[in-house]
């Protein structure tokens, strides 16, 4: 018999859900199946699964050893990767992606110097240019693996807590854009922040370098439709099939001028607002109003791009995740209510048109 009691971190999940993650590898009908019949149980009794876990309550599993072994998932060590050959492996392999994208050989395991902010429930990360958020296949290494070695080298993720509760990011960045990423520590965290994403009351702003100069500020609305299988975007000012309605605000911060061989272009240094936060909206958005941000050549402009990558080194998309506003929070996340946090400007920003953050 295994006992398991629920610590605070782990609290506010259904207890189907919270089976399934430390029986990973359990289809969902033999859970079932094992509460029906009481193999199960919650607080000593019988449990359907949809039930809410606090902290303190006590879930025990009648099974051998050899039945918990054969239903375990992944553990931390093969997620994370073992210390210290498979972080060196993983600095490694960031390390000569960023060398090919132009950029100066920053990306390595996680950093104490990417983390903006930390508590129990929640971890924000700066994300380097280069990074996944997350996997997008199973031989990524993603900001999520760099995250659980950090928590595990700090003592506060063992292999049995991570089978039990697995932190996790709430928001996805493009792999070339930096900036803040929320990580959800405990399930109040990743539960709260989601939420708070999903509503769209918390405020994200973004930095960005554009071709031209914008003279003011805008809000800009229009329908958004991806072709999935090109993974690309268009931007209509009228509904089609398939489109979504997007909104964005932006606001001129700075402009400076990209010297090339035989022009000088003016660029503006722009805080964008997301209203909407459709996939690839504030690329496809400001290109659709003929001001494409530097670097990006899916849907920017190639003659200046290729001043970019020859002058500066760079051929992604200078966009930056930079600052967040919380709203109202409640429960266990009431202490973040109208925080702010920001993520420092990149250096190449800079550099590309002699602005400085304010």
């Amino acid at each position: 018999m295994k006992l398991l009691v629920i610590e605070s971190h782990e609290a506010g999940q259904r207890l189907d859900k919270y089976l399934g993650r430390y029986l990973a590898q359990a289809p969902k009908s033999f859970l079932y199946k094992m509460m029906r019949k009481k193999n199960i149980t919650l607080n000593g009794k019988k449990c359907e699964g949809s039930e809410k876990l606090v902290a303190g309550d006590e879930v025990k599993l009648f099974f051998s050893d050899e039945t918990l072994e054969k239903f375990a998932g992944k553990g931390l060590d093969e997620v994370a990767g073992s210390k210290p050959d498979a972080m060196a492996t993983s600095e490694k392999k960031m390390t000569s992606q960023s060398r090919r994208m132009g950029n100066e050989p920053q990306i390595s395991a996680l950093r104490k110097e990417w983390i903006v902010y930390e508590d129990e429930n929640i971890l924000l990360l700066n994300k380097p240019v280069g990074m996944l958020s997350q996997k997008a296949e199973k031989t990524d290494v993603s900001a999520v693996e760099h995250v659980l070695a950090y928590l595990r080298d700090k003592g506060e993720l063992t292999e049995e807590s991570y089978r039990r509760f697995h932190p996790s990011v709430c928001n996805r960045l493009d792999r070339n854009t930096s900036g803040l990423l929320i990580v959800g520590k405990s399930m109040a965290g990743l539960q709260g922040m989601s939420a708070v994403l999903k509503d769209r009351s918390l405020h994200k702003d973004y930095l960005c370098v554009v071709k031209g100069r914008i003279a003011e500020g805008c809000h800009i609305k229009g329908y958004l439709y991806k072709d999935e299988d090109k993974n690309v975007v268009q931007i209509h000012e009228k509904e089609v099939p398939g489109s979504l309605p997007i909104e964005t605000w932006y606001t001129p911060l700075q402009y400076g001028r990209l010297e090339g061989n035989t022009m000088t272009q003016v660029v503006t240094l722009l805080k964008v607002r997301l209203v909407t936060g459709r996939s690839h909206q504030i690329r496809a958005h400001l290109a659709s109003i003929g001001h494409p941000i530097l670097g990006d050549y899916k849907y920017g402009d190639r003659k200046t791009n290729d001043i970019c990558k020859k002058n500066f080194g760079f051929n992604y998309q200078l966009l930056h995740a930079w600052k967040l506003t919380l709203p109202k929070m409640s429960g266990d996340l009431s202490y973040l209510s109208g925080k702010e946090f920001t993520a420092k400007m990149p250096d190449l920003f800079a550099r590309v048109g002699s602005f400085h953050e304010n």
